[in-house]
């Protein structure tokens, strides 16, 4: 596997307005473990190796179980996942896919029901910065490790 090019160096601007947008997305009161499980479902969705194996990692040290890692893919069919989370990850999956059928307004009353009108912003800025961050490792063409080899 061979990098494209170093996104980060080639267009400083870009990359600290990506930085950026992550920097505000997290600091917007999501907890930090929902934030990452958006982080892994979107990247599972997109087929981005390189933000799927960095957000699993970083999960895994905050403590996440092996199980629900391995089964976020289908949250859908485990009972692994509280009702809250269940609403994150639908939401996640419909943002990232977007153009399939929008956000049902049945799913958007579910988020309603878990989190609150600020809390919802949040959870959109999180799936957006993740699906803006996978776009960019895929076109590059990083993978995991790409910067250690």
């Amino acid at each position: 596997m061979k990098l494209r090019m170093n996104h980060m160096n080639a267009n400083r601007a870009g990359f600290q307005a990506m930085l950026s947008l992550e920097e505000a997305s997290k600091k917007m009161g999501l907890d930090p473990l929902l934030y990452e499980l958006i982080k892994i479902r979107a990247s599972q969705i997109n087929g981005c190796s390189f933000c799927l194996d960095m957000h699993v990692t970083d999960t895994r040290k905050m403590g996440e179980s092996e199980q629900r890692l391995a089964l976020i893919s289908v949250w859908r069919e485990t009972p692994f996942f509280t009702e809250q989370e269940r609403a994150a990850l639908a939401l996640t999956e419909a943002v990232t896919v977007i153009s399939a059928q929008g956000v049902p307004q049945e799913l958007f009353d579910e988020v309603r029901k878990h989190f609150n009108e600020s809390e919802v912003v949040a959870l959109v800025m999180a799936i957006n910065a993740i699906n803006c961050w996978n776009r960019m490792a895929i076109t590059t063409g990083m993978f995991p490790g790409c910067y250690e080899v």
